[in-house]
């Protein structure tokens, strides 16, 4: 289990995001120096950007995407899903 903010890890999420035209490589390097961001890469289709995210709650996670992610310049949209163990 990794850790995230010395906290154990229970919520992992992706976040898609659509960037503005020409942003996706800039915006998907800003993201990956986020704390709690594991992976982000720079993509072709509908999302510019897809994210691998962790957070010890959904609390946390939200406050990564809202206060952290969709703050970085260049973002138009995200959706965020959180990944589930069935």
């Amino acid at each position: 289990m990794h850790a995230w903010e010395g906290k154990p890890v229970v919520v992992q999420a992706y976040i898609l995001i659509q960037t503005e035209v020409g942003k996706a490589a800039e915006v998907a390097r800003k993201i990956a120096e986020i704390d709690g961001v594991t992976l982000a890469e720079d993509v072709t289709g509908p999302y510019d950007v897809i994210v691998r995210a962790e957070a010890g709650n959904v609390d946390d996670l939200g406050k990564l995407v809202v206060a952290k992610v969709q703050t970085v310049d260049g973002i138009t949209r995200t959706l965020t899903c959180p990944v589930v163990h069935i």
